[in-house]
């Protein structure tokens, strides 16, 4: 007779410490038995072994994670209750917060020997730090294990010099002086368990069950069918499929976009390894032995690289508790964005948004909409551009989307468009997204944004032409906004262009059936261009020469106030600077009242900023102290008395770059190489 059995006969029974090892696992993420060190270690030489997941009440009522998320979890869990099942045990779903409901199991149970998976986030290691000194007080031995990064990110760290590497560049060289990541430990067994069991009462399932979405207070009518089932019985069907894909894996380089592509995959797996279900290791070192099948060399932008991305964000996070957030964090560079509400809530197709508070327990919480029924009031096409609304409304819908499509629609909220702080995009995708989690979501939005990581702030997709090049036939807009489904397809991109007629023809008329466009992209992108050209100016006029960083002062970087006009003064002259020329001034002036400066000099803004970048010094800049950036705008180049020498200067840089930019810098730039683990695992 199993233990199991024997515990259903007498469901009372405890052993309360009386000899013996009685193991606690902790799931939080990494939910699957597969490569499970912790748990591994915990079941050697126990008597008795319980598996536990916490789910925090206050966690479950705030609103910062959406029904599809939830449905997800709740799937995850179930699935690993069942795998558990099969070791004569079941998963006991705790409802508290951890530090409040797991002393009083430890006690009640006979605790000796707690495990879970090492979190490699700020949060998750204060909450894992203060259970294990409770631990520590109760006499229970504590075991953490690596497994949901390929490397221990303190050790990068301190081969790093003791700081997170902040360049991929620089991330690269550190692992690859490293040893290879720790290969996969096996699947935990009946054979790992051995003479262990799980003490379990008749009314488990009361008290212990997998709850449901309605007893969390979701209203599910109307809810659509999974589109993600979640679970490692799933995840590891897909990671199948996935290597069943021979030729493409072996020939793996930067997917193109297709029409398709913007449908979810039956092998993504990017959901799969944010909850854990998927290991990343097991991941990793199957497509290593894949590759050696086949004697391909991994290339540059290979899978393996997409997961090194991940990995980069999670060792830039992870010692910075700000990493969601401008306040307080010292990479990010803080730009001024509007606080608009209502524009937030259109690009979100939602038809309210309040901000939630932050507390310790999760990282943030952000909608509140009907708490008591959880109810979200989607609104659809609120922005008034297709492409843009189709993204989000599959995104609401489906908990995904393509990785370029995030793209589009982080550009178009930040500095393409609307320029609303990164911070409102990544809680609403932290909220939406399946494959969301804290470290990753934050740093692409930080990347997106040009907030940090990344600066080439020129490059800008364009809602319709992007668009048009992703989806020409218009088939991904009619899927997910029926009410253009009858468009021809020349309109369906730019409705609003289309005649009367057509639009009746359509059963849609634009402005009253299907919104306009909310902004002007054409003069909302030069105008944000323009804004973090000079946020970027004042950056660089502030790093100085020697080791330094001047930005720490003005606050550029690390969240403090911007400068008063007397700090600049003082500023400049301890750095013995020259001020920003005034042209400067009245050119920002200028182009956000929309004077005809640019229609004037539409020369300009077509030239791009390649040469802005690299010919601009040579253009009418002091070079005294730093390198300070002042760009040929229209207005400096109207205000400004330049001699013969420098026009002849800047129109040798027109002509000898113009095709390149106009190859490489275009308003739509769907080509552009930043970095997402999602674009290849979903």
């Amino acid at each position: 007779m199993t233990g199991s059995r024997s515990s259903e006969i007498n469901p009372e029974v405890t052993l309360h410490g009386e000899g013996g090892k009685h193991t606690v696992h902790w799931f939080r993420k990494g939910l699957r038995l597969h490569d499970n060190p912790s748990l591994r270690e915990g079941l050697v030489g126990a008597s008795t072994f319980r598996c536990v997941f916490v789910l925090d009440p206050w966690f479950a009522g705030s609103t910062n994670v959406g029904i599809n998320k939830w449905r997800f979890l709740l799937q995850c869990l179930e699935d690993l209750d069942c795998s558990l099942r099969k070791l004569n045990s079941r998963l006991f779903v705790i409802r508290g917060q951890p530090a409040d409901a797991l002393p009083k199991l430890f006690k009640e149970w006979g605790t000796t020997n707690l495990t879970f998976e090492e979190d490699s986030e700020p949060f998750g290691r204060v909450r894992d730090h203060n259970i294990s000194a409770l631990c520590k007080e109760l006499g229970i031995s504590v075991v953490q294990r690596v497994s949901h990064t390929l490397y221990k990110l303190d050790e990068i760290i301190e081969r790093n010099g003791g700081k997170p590497p902040l360049t991929y560049h620089q991330f690269q060289t550190v692992v690859a002086s490293m040893d290879p990541p720790e290969p996969p430990v096996p699947t935990v067994t009946s054979v790992c368990v051995g003479s262990a069991y799980t003490p379990l009462k008749e009314d488990h399932d009361d008290h212990y069950g997998v709850p449901t979405l309605e007893e969390l207070g979701f209203d599910t009518e109307g809810l659509l069918p999974p589109v993600w089932v979640g679970g490692e019985s799933e995840a590891l069907a897909r990671l199948e499929r996935h290597l069943e894909r021979k030729a493409w894996v072996a020939s793996f380089g930067r997917p193109k976009m297709t029409p398709q592509s913007l449908l979810p995959s039956q092998t993504g797996l990017s959901p799969y390894l944010r909850f854990g279900c998927l290991s990343t290791r097991l991941f990793y070192y199957q497509l290593t032995d894949l590759y050696k099948k086949i004697k391909k060399a991994v290339p540059p932008l290979s899978l393996h690289g997409q997961l090194l991305w991940r990995e980069f964000f999670y060792c830039a996070a992870t010692k910075n508790p700000n990493f969601d957030r401008m306040q307080g964090n010292p990479i990010c560079v803080q730009i001024p964005w509007d606080k608009n509400v209502e524009a937030l809530a259109k690009w979100a197709n939602v038809s309210e948004i309040r901000p939630y508070a932050r507390t310790s327990v999760v990282p943030y919480s952000f909608f509140e909409f009907a708490q008591k029924t959880r109810k979200t009031f989607v609104v659809q096409g609120q922005t008034g551009f297709p492409w843009i609304d189709a993204i989000m409304t599959q995104l609401r819908e489906e908990g995904w989307i393509h990785h370029l499509a995030r793209h589009a629609v982080a550009c178009f909220l930040t500095r393409g468009d609307l320029w609303i702080s990164w911070e409102e995009g990544m809680k609403v995708f932290d909220e939406l997204l399946l494959d969301a989690d804290w470290s990753v979501n934050a740093g692409m939005w930080m990347w997106l944004s040009c907030s940090s990581f990344f600066q080439q702030f020129f490059h800008c997709y364009c809602p319709v032409r992007f668009g048009r090049k992703a989806d020409p036939n218009g088939d991904y807009i009619r899927r997910y906004l029926p009410v253009l489904k009858n468009f021809p397809t020349r309109y369906i991109h730019e409705p609003w262009n289309a005649p009367l007629s057509v639009q009746r023809a359509a059963k849609c008329i634009v402005g009253k059936d299907y919104s306009l466009p909310m902004v002007n992209h054409s003069k909302s992108s030069r105008i944000n261009i323009e804004r973090m050209k000079q946020v970027y100016q004042q950056l660089n006029k502030y790093r100085g020469n020697g080791a330094s960083l001047k930005g720490e002062t003005v606050g550029l970087l690390n969240a403090l106030p911007l400068p008063s006009v007397k700090e600049n003064e003082e500023e400049k002259k301890k750095t013995k600077q020259s001020p920003p020329p005034s042209e400067n001034q009245s050119k920002m002036e200028t182009l956000v009242k929309g004077t005809q400066h640019q229609q004037q000099h539409h020369q300009h803004q077509q030239i791009g900023s390649l040469v802005e970048t690299i010919g601009c010094h040579v253009l009418g800049t002091k070079m005294t102290g730093s390198v300070e950036f002042v760009s040929p705008s229209a207005t400096h180049f109207e205000e400004t008395n330049f001699s013969f020498f420098s026009n002849t200067v800047y129109f040798f840089f027109l002509f000898l770059f113009r095709q390149y930019i106009r190859s490489l810098f275009v308003v739509e730039f769907h080509s552009c190489s930043l970095p997402s683990f999602t674009r290849v695992l979903a």
